[in-house]
C-alpha cells in the first residue's frame, strides 16, 4: 500500500490503509488540532531527526487494561516501603525531557525532538497531555507522559533514573485510570518491558472499537491530581501529592 503524503488540511487516511509495519502517512505538522485528530483515529507520530514526521497505526496494537497492570511481589514490596513519592502534572516538561534522555536498547538518539517537546507541552497546557512524576528525596527519578481523550490514555514514553521508578509510575497511572473507569491504555509499540507489566496485543480493528467506546465519554482535561489513596492489585498506594513546588530544582 502507498504511504500517504499529508497536506495542510486536517485529514488522515483510514488507519487500515497502513503499511504492514504500521506506517500510514508522512508530513503534516504537530499542531494541537492535528495531534488530537490523529489520536482519536488511533494514529500517532513517531520519527527522528533524519526523517519528516511519520504517522503510524500498527496492527496488532499493544494495550494495557488500567486495572491489569502487573505488580510483582518485589514491586509490591517497593510500593509498601514508601521509597518513592508520586505526583501528577507537577513537572510535565521535566518528565518529557527525562524521557528524551533515556537510553533505549537498539536505538540511537531520540525521537523526542525539540519540536516534539514543544508540541506536547502545548497539549499539556491545553489540558490533554499528562505526566506521572516519581520522586525520591525530592529529586525527580522517573515518570511517564501521554495524551488523554475520553476514557483512553495514549502512553508516549517513560523514563527511570533509579531501579523501579518507571514501573511505579505505571502502577500509579493504572490505579488512577482504573478509579476513573478508563477503558484502555494504548502502549502503541510492543516491548518486552510493557508485556511484563501486563500489556498484550490485540488486532487494530479491536483496538479501534475500544477506542471509539472510550471516546464516547467525557475527556477529563487537566491539570490532574491524585486522590489521597489508590488501590491496585491489593496494594494501597499513598498519594500525598504535597511535594514543594521547588522539589528537585537544586
Amino acid at each position: 500500500m502507498p504511504v500517504y503524503q499529508l497536506l495542510p488540511d486536517l485529514i488522515f487516511p483510514p488507519p487500515d490503509l497502513s503499511e504492514p509495519d504500521g506506517l500510514l502517512a508522512v508530513g503534516g505538522d504537530l499542531r494541537i488540532e492535528r495531534l488530537l485528530l490523529a489520536y482519536s483515529m488511533g494514529i500517532f507520530p513517531w520519527y527522528d531527526q533524519d526523517t519528516p514526521i511519520l504517522w503510524w497505526s500498527p496492527d496488532p496494537r499493544l494495550v494495557l487494561d488500567p486495572a491489569g497492570v502487573h505488580v510483582s511481589r518485589s514491586l509490591a514490596r517497593t510500593l509498601r516501603q514508601g521509597r518513592f513519592q508520586v505526583t501528577v502534572d507537577r513537572a510535565f516538561d521535566r518528565v518529557v525531557r527525562g524521557c528524551s534522555l533515556q537510553p533505549r536498547p537498539d536505538q540511537e538518539g531520540t525521537w523526542i525532538l525539540p519540536e516534539v517537546i514543544d508540541a506536547y507541552g502545548r497539549l499539556h497546557r491545553a489540558g490533554f497531555a499528562h505526566s506521572i512524576e516519581v520522586w525520591q528525596d525530592q529529586q525527580l527519578v522517573g515518570g511517564l507522559y501521554g495524551v488523554s481523550l475520553g476514557r483512553a490514555f495514549f502512553g508516549e514514553s517513560m523514563f527511570s533514573r533509579v531501579s523501579n521508578a518507571s514501573k511505579v509510575a505505571l502502577v500509579y497511572l493504572g490505579a488512577l485510570l482504573s478509579a476513573w473507569q478508563f477503558n484502555v491504555i494504548d502502549c502503541q509499540m510492543t516491548t518486552p518491558h510493557l508485556e511484563r507489566m501486563g500489556a498484550y496485543e490485540i488486532p487494530r480493528a479491536q483496538f479501534l472499537e475500544r477506542l471509539q467506546a472510550a471516546l464516547a465519554q467525557r475527556t477529563i482535561r487537566g491539570p490532574w491530581r491524585l486522590p489521597s489513596v489508590l488501590t491496585i492489585a491489593g496494594v494501597h498506594l499513598v498519594c500525598p501529592d504535597d511535594l514543594p513546588d521547588h522539589a528537585g530544582q537544586a
